[in-house]
């Protein structure tokens, strides 16, 4: 068995929700490993990594309404240090999840059809994310 690591440095991305599948599709080609695991973990805690619809970019926009909805300006939020969306990009942090693990099946992520990975940007002004990708298998 063997073991692959690359950390990939995104360029600062507007709030939102982006897909960054090639990007990590790219890391996991390099790696010559054919059978394994990929695992990718996001360095950061105001920014989160999940799995969902590829196609429509509206499936993006809609993810963003929705934890804008239920995490924004909120008046009881304490930690307000770095701006009124420090906060809120935490608790998105938590609810969405940092890292994914993902089948290598022939060299590539085997997603399904649909299926992409996004980068959760929740915060205004994110700067560059780091993203280590582990990659497990023969």
């Amino acid at each position: 068995m063997g073991v692959f690591q690359k950390t990939l440095i995104l360029a600062p991305k507007p709030r939102g929700f982006h897909l960054i599948t090639d990007e990590v599709e790219r890391i996991v080609r390099s790696s010559g490993i054919v059978t394994g695991v990929a695992h990718i973990f996001l360095q950061h805690t105001s920014a989160s990594l999940t799995i969902n619809e590829n196609a429509d970019p509206s499936v993006r926009d809609d993810f963003e309404s929705f934890f804008s909805d239920i995490c924004d300006n909120k008046p009881y939020y304490i930690h307000t240090y770095e701006g009124a969306d420090d906060m809120p990009a935490h608790i998105k942090s938590s609810l969405l999840g940092n890292s994914l693990s993902i089948p290598v099946t022939n060299g590539k992520l085997n997603l399904g059809t649909w299926q992409g990975v996004y980068l959760g940007e929740h915060r205004d002004y994110g700067g560059k994310r780091k993203i280590v990708i582990t990659i497990y298998g023969n």
